[in-house]
């Protein structure tokens, strides 16, 4: 069992929920490497707020240029953040792994200044295969989550992506 810091030096805000072992490390040192990298992530101002092995949290507000015609939050950039904390779920085992499907429900509108919540949770991972749900909700500022639990706010989107590994390891990979 390592201690490890409650806050991460890399990523804005992340917590590390429960007890904190080997596991939870490699899922913490996963995600710090992946998000250095992930330009879109960053440039999007995406924040990881929870990862642990299988599942992860990161927050986006939705900016006055990801509106479309309709005044709605465009469904690329949900799609986007729904995208992104699957990935960086999927990733926690330390295999670069990557999406090999991906389907949305748009369920709410959300709208300029709205703080989306994606939430990913591993469901089942066989072989090189994984399947997560990720639900993204629009955050309700103010009222504070029970440990582990979401914000719960209005649902936005369901999402459920399919997962294959690749005999990579994310620890190795470019700036590592």
């Amino acid at each position: 069992m390592h201690a490890l810091p409650r806050r991460s030096p890399l990523i804005p805000d992340v917590q590390y929920p429960g007890r904190v072992d080997d596991a939870a490390e490699v899922a913490r040192r996963c995600a710090e490497t992946m998000y250095a990298r992930d330009k879109v992530a960053q440039d999007l101002g995406m924040r990881i707020t929870e990862i642990a092995p299988g599942t992860a949290r990161l927050r986006m507000t939705i900016g006055d240029t990801m509106v479309n015609g309709h005044g709605i939050a465009h469904g690329g950039y949900v799609f986007l953040l729904a995208d992104s904390a699957f990935a960086y779920a999927c990733n926690t085992h330390d295999a670069v792994t990557v999406a090999a499907s991906a389907d949305v429900v748009f369920v709410a509108p959300a709208r300029t200044g709205d703080v989306l919540e994606a939430a990913a949770v591993e469901r089942t991972r066989y072989g090189r295969s994984g399947i997560y749900d990720v639900t993204v909700r629009r955050v309700v500022e103010g009222r504070r989550a029970a440990e582990g639990e979401a914000v719960d706010g209005e649902v936005v989107a369901e999402f459920r992506g399919g997962s294959r590994s690749r005999d990579q390891r994310v620890l190795d990979g470019p700036g590592s």
